[in-house]
């Protein structure tokens, strides 16, 4: 594989090419008249947050206004979808839908979102939908660098990583227990025929040929674990509950150690509970044997497969199944990520080409040894054969 660069260092990432002084303007005159204001409110501290992702846009910014002869001021974040100029990590960005899961699970579950404010699906507006909600402050687990190699969750002790993981997956089975979520959550519901797992799998696959295969960029990796996928298909699948998505901690803003708002749900579906328990787990791995991998110690006693599983049965009475499999589902989905984002990198010159598709997917020696069998989740990759 090509030599990695060092992992411990911000990466410089192009997320979007809006104006942020254009913007401002823009949302000033639009915040106004949802506000009713005579003149548009003043806006400050409008900029990009350094933990955000790929997949979408957001900017924070204070506002204020006068209202009845008082001054008003609020602290919000503006979520947009991404410009289709920006390559995409996704093919769709359903704005409407994020907004509607958040406001059902504020309004059946005590799971805590970031108080909603507006959604406007006028691209004339900012040139793209968005949504506004409330700041809330706090900390997030970092991506970039990655919480592995520094950062407050790599300086915590060991009893306060696992309070950490008890409180995340408390937020899971909490998401989870939400009553009849596809009655709830119409824009999720799949089509009569097929199970949520079904559509969710092959809803996966077309996205794969969006973004890579159709492109003439086939990963012979990732079409080998779509058939592994097949072969190996649960027989008696959970039955479907709200999934979170990109469940972890890098999407949960947290003070000192409890959560106080759950973000990013574009990757909402319905499905078995399966879908964010093996994300969870797989993506904290992903960062974990980055970590080993550079000689780093990196966090082996944090969010551990045994720990999430026996706190999420605990608390739920539910017992997890075909584990293994969505463990595979989840390296799976996540190798489509990072080989799209690999594309990204090398549209926008941040990145080289390499003539094996399969060093398009960073976790490659994980995917191949999860698909062989072999994957020890007791020991670090470098140490397994």
């Amino acid at each position: 594989m090509p030599t990695d660069p060092d992992p411990g260092q911000r990466h410089q990432l192009t997320t979007s090419a809006r104006d942020l002084d254009e913007l401002g303007e823009r949302l000033a005159r639009w915040l106004g008249a949802r506000l009713g204001t005579a003149t548009p409110p003043l806006i400050t501290d409008l900029n990009r947050p350094e933990t955000g992702g790929l997949s979408s846009c957001s900017v924070l910014f204070d506002a204020t206004w006068q209202a009845d002869g008082r001054p008003e001021q609020a602290s919000y974040v503006a979520r947009m979808a991404p410009e289709a100029d920006s390559f995409p990590v996704f093919r769709t960005y359903d704005l409407a839908m994020q907004y509607s899961v958040m406001a059902g699970v504020a309004a059946h579950t005590d799971v805590p979102v970031p108080p909603l404010c507006w959604l406007e699906t006028d691209e004339s507006v900012l040139g793209t939908p968005f949504f506004v909600m409330r700041r809330v402050e706090g900390r997030i687990p970092e991506d970039n660098p990655p919480y592995v190699f520094v950062g407050w969750v790599f300086d915590a002790t060991p009893e306060e990583r696992l309070r950490l993981t008890h409180n995340t997956v408390d937020i899971i089975a909490k998401i989870h227990a939400l009553p009849d979520p596809a009655a709830k959550f119409p824009l999720l519901t799949r089509p009569a025929a097929g199970s949520a797992l079904r559509h969710h799998v092959d809803g996966q696959r077309a996205w794969y040929r969006w973004a890579l295969a159709d492109d003439g960029y086939r990963i012979p990796l990732l079409e080998r674990g779509f058939d592994w996928l097949e072969e190996h298909w649960p027989a008696d699948p959970a039955p479907d509950v709200l999934s979170w998505g990109d469940a972890r901690p890098g999407n949960i803003i947290y003070q000192g150690f409890e959560p106080v708002a759950v973000l990013d749900w574009e990757m909402a579906a319905l499905g078995p509970r399966e879908l964010d328990l093996a994300w969870i787990v797989f993506i904290h791995r992903f960062f974990q044997d980055i970590a080993t991998r550079f000689g780093q110690p990196g966090l082996p006693d944090y969010l551990r497969r045994d720990d999430i599983v026996d706190r999420y049965q605990q608390i739920t009475g539910y017992t997890v199944r075909d584990l293994d499999w969505y463990l595979v589902y989840a390296a799976l989905r996540h190798g489509i990520v990072m080989a799209r984002i690999k594309r990204r990198m090398i549209h926008f010159g941040e990145d080289t080409d390499t003539d094996d598709r399969d060093d398009y997917i960073m976790h490659r020696p994980s995917l191949e040894a999860l698909l062989a069998g072999t994957y020890d989740w007791d020991r670090p990759l470098r140490e397994q054969d």
